[in-house]
């Protein structure tokens, strides 16, 4: 790696480690709300939300990364034109071809991460994270008691007046419990949870409190004061989740190729299958044209400094992800058959991609968006002159 190569990856290493950052909490932001919501409408623990967002990374991932990739490399390449170091790279012979060899480096090793993410890690982890939401759902993860209010366990009402210490030191304490011989009513000053060697059982020490049994055998109740006062509360037993595959997120890339392979299956299986295998294909591989597409948009016209291609970067990788996921959704109907679904669109954002940095690579003064350049710039114009309190251009002001 001589000296051009070294300084490409540094200037490209910064916006794109920076844009991935950026762009996997971005996404991440977008569903933490929804997540807590979910977490208190569901009375799990807050802990539930970390643990869920983590097993959601690898699928924001699948997305960010190509945005990241995408934007660095467009991001770097507009700084060398900007500050005419890109004049003077071709000035001396450099090609546009020659200065994206350090980036298709970086393509390479992202595009290698993203099919490791996409084809083996994401559906294990949207398994974990479907296994969480369905622990809340049915209260496996524990319910989180709130303080002044009643909880039930069953057959078992619980009230706590305060807590301290993240929940360890319970006080103003009532427990009534119902039981197959009667019923009984506990009132205690202090109390905290222990666990116990059986899983399906934990302990509630009470300190400083009454007891009051009520037995179907005996009209009259027994009373009982006392110190310490240990009281086994036994936990629900919950249905177990079920085995993974049960959707295609959740399915590796070699078990959609087995499915959709298989003539045993269900044609339906078969197509949403092969559906699922050819949109994860279709992501990685287009992450090789992202690095034409961003040199075709990061040299904006001489004399001008328009970041009407960053915006028009995130427009097109968007656009284009919605169009895999629609035309997967067509294959996975079985309307039409999964290659032509999503390789057709591939192969017409290639022709654009191509097209667009042959015109500005090896066509003299070539600017593939430069009559948009142009309609954005007047448009610009317009409104810059026509801005509330902008003084009118000298031949239209009059004299006192």
């Amino acid at each position: 790696m001589n000296s051009i190569d070294r300084y490409m990856a540094r200037v490209i290493a910064v916006p794109l480690i920076a844009n991935l950052v950026i762009t996997s909490m971005l996404l991440i932001l977008d569903r933490i709300r929804r997540l807590l919501d979910f977490v208190v409408t569901e009375g799990g623990p807050i802990s539930a939300v970390w643990r869920m967002l983590a097993n959601l990374l690898p699928e924001y991932l699948g997305l960010g990364i190509p945005i990241g990739l995408m934007l660095g490399i467009l991001l770097a390449f507009r700084r060398l034109a900007n500050s005419s170091e890109l004049d003077v790279l071709r000035a001396v012979g450099v090609s546009y071809t020659r200065l994206l060899r350090v980036p298709y480096m970086y393509t390479i090793v992202l595009a290698a991460l993203n099919l490791l993410i996409v084809g083996y890690l994401q559906p294990y982890a949207r398994y974990n994270y479907e296994g969480l939401r369905f622990e809340l759902r049915t209260g496996a993860l524990g319910a989180s008691i709130k303080v002044g209010e009643f909880t039930n366990f069953g057959r078992m009402t619980l009230r706590i007046e305060e807590s301290a210490n993240e929940g360890r030191d319970l006080s103003g304490i009532f427990v009534h419990a119902i039981l197959k011989d009667g019923s009984y009513a506990v009132s205690a000053q202090h109390g905290t949870f222990l666990r116990t060697d059986n899983p399906d059982e934990i302990i509630f020490r009470l300190t400083n409190g009454t007891l009051v049994q009520h037995a179907k055998t005996s009209p009259v109740p027994r009373v009982l004061t006392f110190t310490s006062h240990d009281l086994p509360i036994p936990l629900p037993k919950y249905e177990s989740f079920r085995n993974r595959g049960g959707r295609n997120l959740e399915l590796t890339l070699p078990e959609l190729a087995q499915i959709g392979g298989d003539p045993a299956a269900k044609p339906q299986q078969r197509d949403t299958s092969r559906a699922a295998l050819h949109y994860r294909l279709v992501e990685v591989v287009s992450m090789f044209l992202l690095p034409l597409l961003a040199v075709a948009l990061a040299i904006p016209p001489k004399r001008s400094t328009s970041a009407l291609g960053v915006f028009l970067s995130i427009v097109m990788i968007v656009t284009y992800h919605k169009i895999n996921e629609y035309g997967e959704g067509l294959g996975s109907l079985g309307r039409i058959d999964p290659i032509l679904a999503l390789w057709g669109p591939f192969a017409i954002f290639t022709g654009l991609v191509l097209w667009m940095y042959y015109t500005v690579a090896y066509v003299p003064g070539g600017q593939p968006i430069g009559a948009l350049e142009r309609v954005f710039a007047k448009a610009g114009s317009l409104v810059k002159r026509y801005l509330p309190g902008r003084r009118p251009p000298k031949h239209e002001e009059t004299s006192a």
